[in-house]
Parts: structure tokens; C-alpha cells; sequence
């Protein structure tokens, strides 16, 4: 089935297509693929980034936030960046270009949702307490990709790399992936002293 992917905020858009635009517009160098390209770069493919607080929360379900709106950066036939935006007081702002083996993972794992049965609207989900990012497929393809927590329903798929132990670009239900990134995350039990 298709994706419904959100269409990113207007400014996020322009801040990524300035910094393309225009090497002083960022404050850092650009990426080696970005500056060795062919041709232009087109940003395409946005998602909404969004951030898990607490893997295990203290008062309820987990919680996200949006942090940022995330663009592929296409030079000719393949996606060789991507770009980030982030918000703030003033609005949407660039944030940096990036490349890396998130890149093709991202580009995999969407073409593995395209592939799935029913209809999801794309995210992305950073787990910072485990270095880790999944492609989120959210069942509510009409909510607003600012908001909305993560439904139990709803597929998480690892993009590579994943952390030890939690299989790359295998979807899991949320109802079911949480309980093991709970897992990893608690303190391992303190041995006995020896006697």
C-alpha cells in the first residue's frame, strides 16, 4: 500500500532548499557526497522526526515530541544526503547535512512499508537512550504528524544500524517492541559480594 506522507511545514522546506542554495547559509561543511555531486540536489521524501523522551516512563505511556523534520537530499538518481531542520523560538531553521549508512537504511526501510499490507503515515522515531532510529508507520494516516502517541498498533521498523540484539528492518508492533527496549535499558542486578 502507499504511504501517506505528511507535506513538511512551508519554512522547514525553504531552510533546507537556502542551505542547498547557498554554502553560507550553514555553518558547517557541507557533506563530501554533497560537495563532489553532479548536478543539483533536491530535497524530497520529508519526515517528521520525532524523539522518545523516556524508553520507560514514570507516569504512564511513552511519550513523544516533534524535533525535527528530516529530507533526503537527491543528486541525480540516488539519494546521497539528507537534511535535517529543526524548530525554533522564530520558527523552522536548518540544521545540518548529514550522510552515512542511515541514508540507504531509510530508503530500505520505506521501500519495505511500501511493500506492507495496509496504509501507515511515515515517521521517524529517535530512541536517544539506545543510539537508536526506526521508521515509524503510524495507523492514523489523517492525524496531524506533529502529535499523537505512539498506538500500540502501530509498526516500528529498526533502520540499520540497530543496536545489539534488536534485528534491523524487522517491523514490530509497538506493543511489542517496547517491552523489549524496556528490557535492554533496565540496570542489570548487582551480583552477590562473594563469600
Amino acid at each position: 500500500m502507499p504511504l501517506h506522507v505528511p507535506p513538511a511545514p512551508a519554512p522547514a522546506l525553504r531552510s533546507v532548499l537556502a542551505a542547498l542554495g547557498s554554502p553560507t547559509a550553514v555553518r558547517e561543511a557541507r557533506t563530501p557526497s554533497l560537495r563532489s555531486a553532479q548536478g543539483p540536489a533536491h530535497p524530497e521524501l520529508p519526515l517528521p522526526v520525532h524523539v522518545l523522551d523516556r524508553v520507560t516512563p514514570l507516569d504512564g505511556p511513552p511519550r513523544t515530541r516533534l524535533a525535527g523534520w528530516r529530507f533526503l537530499i537527491r543528486c541525480g538518481d540516488r539519494a546521497v544526503a539528507a537534511g535535517d531542520t529543526r524548530l525554533t523560538p522564530d520558527g523552522w531553521a536548518f540544521s545540518h547535512f548529514f550522510e552515512g549508512p542511515y541514508i540507504a537504511a531509510t530508503q530500505r526501510a520505506l521501500r519495505q512499508a511500501e511493500a506492507m499490507p495496509g496504509h501507515y503515515q511515515p515517521r521517524l522515531l529517535s530512541v536517544p537512550e539506545l543510539y537508536m532510529l526506526t521508521l515509524w508507520l503510524h495507523g492514523d494516516t489523517d492525524s496531524d504528524c506533529a502529535g499523537g502517541p505512539l498506538a500500540p498498533a502501530d509498526l516500528l521498523v529498526p533502520i540499520a544500524p540497530a543496536p545489539p540484539g534488536i534485528a534491523a528492518h524487522l517491523p514490530h508492533r509497538v506493543a511489542d517492541l517496547l517491552p523489549t527496549l524496556t528490557h535492554r535499558l533496565r540496570p542489570a542486578p548487582l551480583l552477590g559480594s562473594p563469600a
